[in-house]
């Protein structure tokens, strides 16, 4: 039972942590882009692959967040959700 749980576990901070790496690479491509950010096929691929979060992120915060911002909350909540993840790893391997 608990293999069962670590392997779940695993699969989902896994999960955190492809679209964290996806948030902070939109981040450097659209920095380094400039405005031609939407043009760019690496930054059109990082957005396909965070929006899944951000979209959740967007339901959650209430509407007097600009959408603006609503990647960089996405970013640090799947920070610190990340974090946790691998402390409660750590936690139950040992």
């Amino acid at each position: 039972m608990v293999d069962s749980g670590i392997f779940l576990l695993s699969v989902f901070k896994a999960l955190v942590d492809v679209a964290l790496w996806s948030l902070l690479g939109q981040g450097v491509v659209g920095f380094l882009a400039g405005s031609r950010r939407d043009t760019n096929p690496v930054f059109q691929l990082l957005r396909v692959v965070a929006s899944p979060a951000v979209r959740v992120v967007r339901i959650a915060m209430p509407k007097v967040i600009l959408d603006r911002h609503v990647p960089f909350i996405a970013f640090f909540l799947l920070l610190w959700l990340s974090i946790a993840l691998a402390w409660t790893r750590r936690l139950l391997v040992a």
